[in-house]
């Protein structure tokens, strides 16, 4: 089954891919990998989420904000790709959040896009990660996702 027909039945619309805020491109691709800049949770042009984790949002507001970054991401490697029916593999994920003192939930919070990837790409979505704190992100988004993709030349 295409990776569009899981979409499909999940319900799942991709975003139009978001437009870079400075000088850099969305998505660079050497040989097999194509590396995302890393994305915000925008909806329709604008952060759906701010604040940071443990002060401003819960724990599953910052999963879906993960989960809605993720699929900007997959917006620009479809972009890009011109299908995600050419991914081969999801690489690596790393995802930084903004996080309040103490607050150390960081991979809970990042599960919200590492589960999607599983459940769309399957075996094939299983990826290394990163998960990491931090003390603001740009425009005051609670997270920042990076992905590593192999596609198929």
């Amino acid at each position: 089954m295409s990776i569009e027909t899981k979409l499909k039945e999940r319900g799942i619309v991709l975003p139009t891919p978001p437009k870079p805020v400075a000088n850099y491109v969305p998505a660079v691709r050497a040989g097999e990998l194509l590396f995302t800049s890393g994305v915000l949770p925008m909806k329709e042009g604008k952060l759906a989420y701010e604040g940071k984790l443990g002060k401003d949002l819960t724990v599953e507001q910052g999963q879906e904000a993960a989960r809605l970054a993720l699929l900007n991401a997959l917006a620009v490697v479809k972009q890009e790709a011109g299908s995600l029916d050419r991914i081969v593999r999801v690489v690596r994920l790393t995802g930084h959040v903004a996080s309040a003192p103490g607050f150390v939930q960081q991979p809970t919070v990042l599960n919200g896009a590492s589960d999607l990837l599983v459940a769309i790409f399957g075996e094939a979505g299983r990826h290394t990660r990163a998960a990491l704190g931090a003390a603001e992100l740009p425009l005051n988004s609670p997270i920042e996702l990076e992905l590593i993709v192999q596609v198929r030349l």
